[in-house]
């Protein structure tokens, strides 16, 4: 009896994508975003800087809007939170990242250019927080089973209290660091750096403002 044929593996439909393709487009997009602003940017413009036929970028992305802002998320996708020894340490190590990120020219560019477009476009501030803002907060979850697993929290939560309170820090932290780097224009030194966590950990510690010494007189 002759042995049975094996099926045949099936075929794969089209070509695999190709990773470094897609690094290149969206640095491609950053680039031209920092030197074109959200309304000069076109996707013609990026496939010639990324080298690739527009043919190639509508597959991945169909919109402008999609483009920019997996353009953007992927800055964040490098953050991590390694296990520093403390809380405190661990919060001022991913702040450092997240100022290092937010120094590069093409991050701050590509950052306010689509803030300011998402302010405008309901649809695309939603896409900016699900594809930006809500991934990141697995930062905030990461530090603090880290805290949980050396004993420096203890108790459990509940689960609507608990994410409330996730959005607070991230918020806190996030916040702080874009104000001072976006808006205000300043570095987010190692001594900022510190003296911030050591506020946001210990926030009784701080007795300078005149309202608080207002309260201590009376």
């Amino acid at each position: 009896m002759a042995p049975t044929s094996q099926p045949a593996a099936p075929r794969t439909k089209g070509r695999p994508r190709s990773a470094a393709t897609d690094l290149a487009i969206l640095e491609a997009t950053r680039e031209a975003l920092a030197e074109l602003g959200w309304g000069g940017l076109t996707m013609g413009h990026v496939a010639v800087r990324a080298g690739v036929a527009k043919t190639t970028l509508y597959r991945r992305w169909p919109s402008k809007n999609e483009l920019v802002v997996d353009a953007v998320a992927s800055l964040f996708d490098e953050l991590e939170v390694a296990d520093r020894g403390s809380l405190q340490a661990d919060i001022e190590d991913v702040v450092v990242q997240f100022a290092a990120v937010l120094a590069r020219p093409e991050s701050q560019a590509a950052l306010l250019a689509l803030f300011a477009e998402g302010s405008r476009d309901p649809q695309l501030r939603r896409r900016i927080r699900e594809h930006i803002v809500d991934p990141q907060k697995r930062l905030v979850h990461q530090g603090l089973a880290h805290a949980q697993a050396r004993g420096e929290l203890t108790g459990e939560h509940d689960p609507v209290v608990a994410t409330e309170e996730i959005d607070i820090i991230f918020d806190t932290i996030a916040g702080a660091v874009e104000h001072r780097m976006l808006v205000i224009g300043e570095p987010a030194s190692p001594e900022w750096i510190r003296r911030f966590t050591n506020l946001l950990l210990n926030p009784g510690l701080y007795q300078g403002c005149p309202a608080s010494a207002a309260r201590t007189d009376g």
